[in-house]
C-alpha cells in the first residue's frame, strides 16, 4: 500500500463502511413475465350468472365446412370424409361418394408451376392437401385479378365446377404443394355411363338449390320481405327462426394454491408487505395465463374460433398492406383492432417502410400504437409463432387477428362473473384462506374465472401464414 492510499484511508471514511449506517431504498419484486395485456383491457366484458353464457342465433340451413383436415404425412387419396363435407356432394348417396373419390388424381407441383392445367374455372375441381396456390383471372382491361389464395385444406370454387363456369383462370403454385383434382371429362363421363350416379347427383343438386333459396348470404333462415310501390299486394309470411341448441359457454378458470410462511410475514414485513407482494405476483402470473387461454384455448380461444369463411392466407408469406386490406374487407362492420405478435407487427411495418407508406401512430393508455386504415395494431405475445410461445424465435409463421368487439355490435366479448364469494381486487378473482399447516405455512386458494365468446362469425377474421423473419436489403 503506497503513502497516498494510506492517507485516503486515514482521513476519509470508506463508502463501503458508510453504507452500513444508511437505509437502502428497495424496489418491489420484479417479474419479466408481466406484459401490458392490452387485449384484456380493450375487450368488453359481459357479466354472467351461474357461470353460463348462451349465444342465441338465427338458425342456419348449412354450415361452411371450411378447411378439410389432412395429416402432415403422405396423402394417398381423397377420403369420403372430405367429400361428405362439401355441398352438393354431401347430399349424394354412398355409392356416388365412393366412385367420386376414386376419380380424383394426385399431383405435386413446385414453386411457380401451373396447377392442373385448367383453362376455365369449370374445368377442374381441386383440393389442396399441402402448400399454397393462387387462382387468378383477367379483368376487362386485361389486368390480373386475384380470385383467391388457397392453402392446405382449402378447395376450389365448387359452384363454378357444378355450374360449368367458363371464366378463364390461371392456377399457380405459390409454394411446393400437393393437389388432388377432379377434371371435367372424368366427372361427366362417370355421370353419363352410370345412371344411378346421375340420378343421385341430380337429386343432390335439387336439395342444394332449394336450401339456397331458403337462406340469406350467411346461410341463415331467410326472413322474406316485400318492397315495391304502394298498392294491393300479396305479402310474404315469414318469421325469424332460432337455433334449437344454441352454444353455451361455461366459464373456465385459472387456479393455484399460494403457500406463504407465516414467520416471514410476521418478521420480515417492513417496509414491503411480503404477503401483498406474494399475492400480487401470483395474480399477475394467473392473468398472463388467462390471456394465453383466451387466445389459444382449443374450445373457446380466439385463434380456434375463427370461422372458415373468415380465414385468409398471405400471398407471399410476409404481411403486406394488401393482405391487411383484405382482412379489413372481411371484418368490415366496425372493426375495433388488430391483434398480432410483436414480431408480426414489426414484419408488417417493414413492408410498409419498403412501400413508402409508414403507418400512422396513435396513443392508447399512454403508449404508442401503429394503425392501418385507422385501426390500431395491438401487440400480444400470446399469439403463437411456429406453434409455440417463445420470445427468442427469429423466424417462422404466425397469424394476425382482426376483431369487432362488444355485445351490442354482435362482436367478441369477454365473460366473467363479478360478485363471487371471497372476490378480491378484480371481478371473478377469488382468494380463499385454506388454513395453516404444522410448519406454520399458510395456504391460499386463488381462482380466476373467465371465458370468451364470438357472437357472430363475421366478428373475427384471421390472416394466416404470416412470415415474421423476412428483411429487405437496402443499398
Amino acid at each position: 500500500m503506497d503513502m497516498k492510499e494510506k492517507l485516503v484511508n486515514h482521513y476519509g471514511l470508506k463508502p463501503k463502511t458508510a453504507r452500513n449506517l444508511v437505509h437502502a431504498t428497495k424496489s418491489v419484486p420484479m417479474m419479466e413475465e408481466i406484459t401490458p395485456r392490452w387485449f384484456l383491457n380493450l375487450l368488453p366484458w359481459v357479466p354472467v350468472e351461474a357461470g353460463i353464457y348462451r349465444v342465441n342465433k338465427l338458425k342456419k340451413s348449412f354450415e361452411n365446412p371450411g378447411k378439410l383436415k389432412f395429416d402432415n404425412g403422405k396423402h394417398t387419396g381423397v377420403h369420403i370424409k372430405h367429400l361428405n363435407q362439401i355441398p352438393p356432394f354431401k347430399y349424394v348417396n354412398k355409392p356416388f361418394i365412393d366412385n367420386l373419390a376414386s376419380l380424383f388424381k394426385k399431383e405435386r407441383y413446385g414453386l411457380g408451376d401451373p396447377v392442373a392445367g385448367a383453362k376455365v374455372e369449370g374445368d377442374v375441381f381441386f383440393i389442396v392437401a399441402g402448400g399454397k396456390v393462387e387462382v387468378t383471372t383477367s379483368g376487362k382491361q386485361g389486368k390480373k385479378i386475384n380470385i383467391g389464395i388457397l392453402s392446405k385444406g382449402d378447395y376450389s370454387n365448387v359452384n363454378a365446377f357444378v355450374e360449368k363456369s367458363n371464366r378463364p383462370v390461371t392456377i399457380k403454385a405459390l409454394t411446393s404443394c400437393e393437389i388432388f383434382y377432379l377434371d371435367r371429362p372424368s366427372f361427366d363421363n362417370c355421370l353419363d355411363n352410370t345412371p344411378d350416379m346421375k340420378k343421385s347427383y341430380d337429386n343432390a343438386l335439387n336439395i342444394w338449390t332449394e336450401n339456397n333459396k331458403k337462406t340469406n348470404e350467411y346461410g341463415e333462415k331467410l326472413i322474406d320481405t316485400h318492397s315495391g310501390e304502394l298498392g294491393n299486394h300479396s305479402y310474404p309470411q315469414t318469421y325469424p327462426d332460432y337455433e334449437e341448441k344454441p352454444r353455451e359457454y361455461i366459464l373456465s378458470y385459472v387456479q393455484t394454491i399460494l403457500k406463504v410462511n407465516t414467520h416471514v410475514t410476521d418478521i420480515f414485513n417492513t417496509p414491503i408487505n411480503q404477503m401483498h407482494e406474494q399475492m400480487r405476483l401470483t395474480v399477475e402470473a394467473m392473468k398472463e395465463k388467462q390471456e394465453w387461454e383466451m387466445i389459444n384455448n382449443t374450445d373457446f380461444g380466439l385463434a380456434n374460433s375463427v370461422a372458415p369463411s373468415m380465414r385468409l392466407s398471405t400471398r407471399k408469406g410476409v404481411p403486406t398492406p394488401d393482405d391487411m386490406d383484405e382482412l379489413l374487407a372481411r371484418v368490415w362492420k366496425k372493426p375495433a383492432f388488430f391483434l398480432a405478435h410483436p414480431k408480426a407487427i414489426a414484419a408488417f411495418t417493414r413492408e410498409c417502410t419498403r412501400r413508402g407508406v409508414p403507418p400512422v401512430t396513435i396513443n392508447i393508455y399512454g403508449s404508442p400504437f401503429i394503425t392501418w386504415r385507422g385501426v390500431p395494431l395491438i401487440p400480444c405475445d400470446k399469439l403463437l409463432v411456429n406453434g409455440r410461445s417463445c420470445h427468442n424465435i427469429r423466424c417462422g409463421t404466425t397469424s394476425i387477428l382482426l376483431l369487432r368487439v362488444g355485445e351490442k355490435e354482435q362482436g367478441v366479448v369477454g365473460l366473467h362473473q363479478p360478485g363471487i364469494p371471497d372476490e378480491k381486487s378484480n371481478p371473478s378473482l377469488s382468494v380463499k384462506f385454506a388454513g395453516i399447516d404444522n410448519a406454520g405455512v399458510a395456504s391460499y386458494v386463488l381462482s380466476l374465472y373467465f371465458s370468451l365468446a364470438v357472437l357472430t362469425d363475421d366478428a373475427l377474421g384471421m390472416l394466416e401464414d404470416v412470415e415474421v423473419g423476412f428483411y429487405h436489403d437496402y443499398e
